[in-house]
């Protein structure tokens, strides 16, 4: 009797593919800033920015860092069609409303004022190095809801991380040179004016803001 011999066959383990934990792992310990191409921008709408530090930096509200912050958002706050009209500082990052030209004089405007800020804030901290963990996030602000919830958020957003505040407005953020609080009168801004109905008039047909309207969680030391 013939005996047949059947060939075995090897199996390779493969690599990739659809699998639990397959594919690059994540080393940064939150999202970064997707790399594509940033949208086109009508110039009509303001813009909510965040710009965020590398760790191990010391915080941007401590005195000193923060003093240099103001210098180089009063010195940038209006070149290359980019006008910053108000800002927020929390510990390891700084929230900025604005205004842009165009999607173009964003990207000259911002990269402008990082490089200001970092050459300013390593020189104050003896440093060098990368100042910011990743590109600048930024978001078109369409409608008047959106505008008032984003101003709110922006002068609130270091109470709501938890940070110390006893003043009545965060000495950290442009609170105070605001104009379009209930109890209290804003003071003369040294920062860009508004140009856009949004962020001039058409926010405040949702009302104007209150201090109450800020958060008031309980502050946690170190952080902010």
């Amino acid at each position: 009797m013939k005996r047949v011999i059947q060939q075995s066959t090897l199996e390779f383990k493969q690599r990739g593919g659809v699998r639990p934990g397959a594919g690059r792992k994540r080393v940064a310990p939150r999202p970064l800033v997707p790399h594509r191409l940033r949208p086109k921008l009508s110039g009509r709408h303001p813009l909510h920015v965040t710009l965020r530090v590398v760790d191990g930096v010391q915080s941007l509200r401590s005195r000193g860092v923060h003093a240099v912050l103001r210098v180089c958002l009063r010195d940038g706050a209006e070149r290359f069609g980019l006008r910053v009209v108000h800002y927020g500082a929390a510990s390891n990052h700084v929230h900025l409303v604005c205004e842009a030209e165009s999607e173009i004089a964003l990207a000259r405007g911002m990269k402008g004022l990082a490089v200001r800020l970092a050459h300013a804030v390593n020189r104050f901290l003896g440093r060098s190095g990368a100042l910011f963990a990743d590109r600048y996030h930024a978001r078109e602000l369409r409608a008047p809801r959106d505008v008032r919830h984003v101003l709110a958020y922006v002068f609130g957003n270091a109470r709501r991380h938890g940070a110390m505040v006893s003043e009545l407005l965060d000495p950290c953020t442009s609170a105070a040179w605001f104009d379009g609080w209930k109890e209290i009168r804003g003071g003369e801004t040294w920062l860009a004016r508004a140009r856009t109905w949004l962020l001039t008039t058409g926010w405040r047909r949702r009302g104007l803001l209150s201090i109450r309207d800020l958060p008031r969680g309980t502050p946690t030391a170190g952080t902010g």
